[in-house]
């Protein structure tokens, strides 16, 4: 539960001052033995716990993704696979998976969208990358446009989409191979460009390392660089940039 609804609660006389002040006093994360839930992140940071599902052990998960539902109301996860997904189901029948960008989540209906963020990639092998980018941005309120396989190997592809890109409030350029395209879009619009450098390529790309390269050493302006293949947290920081355009609005 958000603070703001809590208050609102209070005005609303549904909840007591008594309850909403247990709210503000209760400790910082909830102990689980084996983690630690970031109850109030959202307060801190606008941006409720994420859980990062790969690796976890499956009892864990299913704890971890009932708490953050119970608490929120909807729940984000990332590098599910299938198998994680069809557990979690069992405890939650709601639960939603993507089988592109690996996304497990429960979200709100009706959620409040502003603003716009692109998600560009160089080509179709980058899309997983790429979704788990714009699904993040959807997740936590951004608009997102999305404009897919649109590399410099054919830059006329790029060009003709030029307006939609330009119109957004932050850009996301995802790429492989010699990861190119982050410098080409930071030469072409005025918005924050955050580069995702993704493992896709042939040998000497080094598994996104070449194009995570190319990307720290870009010459145009406004690029920054996450890590490779993290479309998780370009999302993430691209609704931050976006959120600035709400509020400065």
């Amino acid at each position: 539960m958000e603070a703001r609804d809590v208050l609102e609660q209070v005005r609303a006389g549904s909840m007591s001052v008594g309850e909403a002040e247990k709210y503000f006093r209760k400790q910082s994360y909830e102990e689980m033995g084996y983690a630690k839930l970031d109850s109030q992140r959202e307060i801190r940071s606008g941006f409720p716990e994420v859980v990062y599902c790969s690796g976890k052990a499956d009892q864990y998960l299913i704890s971890i993704y009932r708490k953050l539902w119970e608490e929120n109301g909807e729940a984000f996860g990332t590098r599910a696979d299938r198998r994680q997904y069809e557990l979690v189901r069992e405890a939650l029948p709601q639960v939603v998976y993507d089988e592109i960008s690996h996304i497990l989540k429960i979200e709100k209906e009706g959620k409040e969208r502003y603003g716009k963020v692109a998600v560009c990639t160089a080509g179709t092998a980058d899309i997983p990358v790429a979704e788990e980018a714009a699904q993040t941005a959807e997740y936590f309120g951004s608009n997102v446009d999305r404009i897919y396989d649109v590399g410099v190997s054919g830059l006329h592809r790029l060009l003709s989409k030029l307006d939609d890109i330009q119109d957004a409030n932050c850009v996301i350029a995802v790429a492989g191979m010699e990861g190119a395209l982050a410098s080409v879009l930071g030469g072409l619009v005025s918005r924050p460009v955050i580069a995702v450098p993704t493992s896709v390529g042939y040998g000497a790309s080094f598994h996104g390392l070449s194009a995570l390269l190319t990307m720290i050493n870009s010459c145009a302006n406004g690029v920054a660089v996450v890590n490779i293949d993290n479309g998780y947290g370009a999302g993430y920081i691209a609704t931050q940039i976006n959120r600035l355009g709400r509020t400065s609005a």
